[in-house]
């Protein structure tokens, strides 16, 4: 298949801005071109890829969804690099077998009907907007399994979808994430530092347990950090910053588990598996994705949502998970070949029906 994958519209590849979209892209991209397939990347640029097949296009970023109201309405910038990007597919359109959106935005649902080439939409959060949903469910009824989820808990926060609908889950390049048996005495945090991540739980849980805290992960709202460090300036935390896949995995392989604190539907959580890869388990709320990934009592602890006392207990249960079922879990259930598997049947079931 020639596949053309257009990317987040909030940042460029490798900027961190656009979260586990830029992980979920890299990998699709990657198995795609191993089994065979041709694809081109349009990004915002600059684009600091080197390793994939990147086309950076010029423009005004959007503005993140998480950081606007349900019923706000649908904004452009001036020279939008979404608009941009998109017309570079309309101008390119018949070069590809398939277009994959990965823009959590109204505007590339809007053009569906208007290109010729299909397009297949995967949807990388939860509900956040009235407008955004009733696109999505439009799109649902036209055009009949073009979009795509990472689980039936995100589909869920959707209204009025007409299946079939796909739920692709996520996978990782296992040989980047090194296993580790014995870990140091300390806990690590992945992600955006922003308010729907809910650090401050886990900033909570170390001052409390006094075990370490290694956070890593884009810095998107310093105020909000600056209130978390002003709030518990004695817990024994440490921000890394923004690290490569093989720095982070580093520091995350030798931690005793990664914690998962979201105050949101996490649509799916990349950094599950990336804990998992090293044999590293995960104690998260059960809600969203996560609750899909860990295996309670085997691979992680699930724990009541905003409970920090459910986590602290968690914390003191570790010595029941053995180390070597999490990286067989990630082996099993989350490899990029079971992941380009899930993908091919997708895009071959789409454009069959075209």
């Amino acid at each position: 298949m020639k596949l053309l994958f257009i990317s987040t519209s909030v940042g460029a590849l490798g900027s961190g801005i656009g979260g586990g979209v830029e992980l979920t892209l890299h990998n699709i991209a990657s198995i795609m071109l191993r089994r065979g397939h041709q694809l081109q990347i349009l990004s915002p640029t600059p684009s600091t890829w080197t390793d994939l097949p990147v086309i950076q296009i010029p423009g005004n970023l959007q503005i993140i969804a998480q950081s606007q109201e349900r019923t706000d309405p649908i904004t452009m910038p001036e020279n939008s690099v979404l608009g941009n990007m998109w017309e570079y597919a309309r101008q390119h359109q018949q070069e590809y077998d398939l277009i994959l959106n990965f823009a959590y935005d109204w505007l590339p649902f809007y053009l569906t009907p208007f290109l010729q080439c299909p397009i297949a939409h995967l949807v990388s959060m939860g509900s956040l907007g009235d407008a955004l949903d009733q696109i999505i469910a439009q799109t649902s009824q036209k055009f009949p399994g073009t979009i795509g989820f990472h689980t039936p808990s995100q589909a869920a926060t959707f209204p009025h979808l007409t299946p079939p609908l796909y739920y692709l889950s996520s996978g990782i390049d296992l040989s980047l994430y090194k296993f580790c048996s014995e870990p140091k005495q300390q806990i690590a945090w992945l992600g955006r530092i922003s308010p729907e991540k809910g650090l401050e739980d886990a900033v909570a849980v170390a001052k409390e347990t006094k075990i370490p805290l290694k956070i890593m992960g884009k810095m998107q709202d310093t105020f909000y950090w600056d209130d978390i460090c002003q709030k518990y300036q004695n817990a024994p935390i440490e921000y890394l910053g923004f690290l490569s896949t093989n720095d982070m995995q580093e520091v995350v392989r030798e931690c005793q588990a990664l914690l998962m604190t979201p105050r949101w539907v996490e649509a799916f959580g990349n950094v599950a598996l990336e804990a998992l890869g090293c044999g590293v388990p995960v104690i998260s709320y059960s809600r969203g994705g996560p609750a899909e990934i860990v295996q309670d009592g085997k691979t992680g602890f699930l724990v009541e949502p905003d409970s920090v006392s459910g986590l602290i207990a968690a914390v003191s249960r570790l010595d029941e998970i053995d180390r070597y079922t999490c990286r067989r879990q990630a082996e099993t259930e989350f490899s990029l070949e079971a992941l380009g598997e899930r993908y091919e049947k997708w895009f071959s079931a789409i454009l069959a029906n075209c």
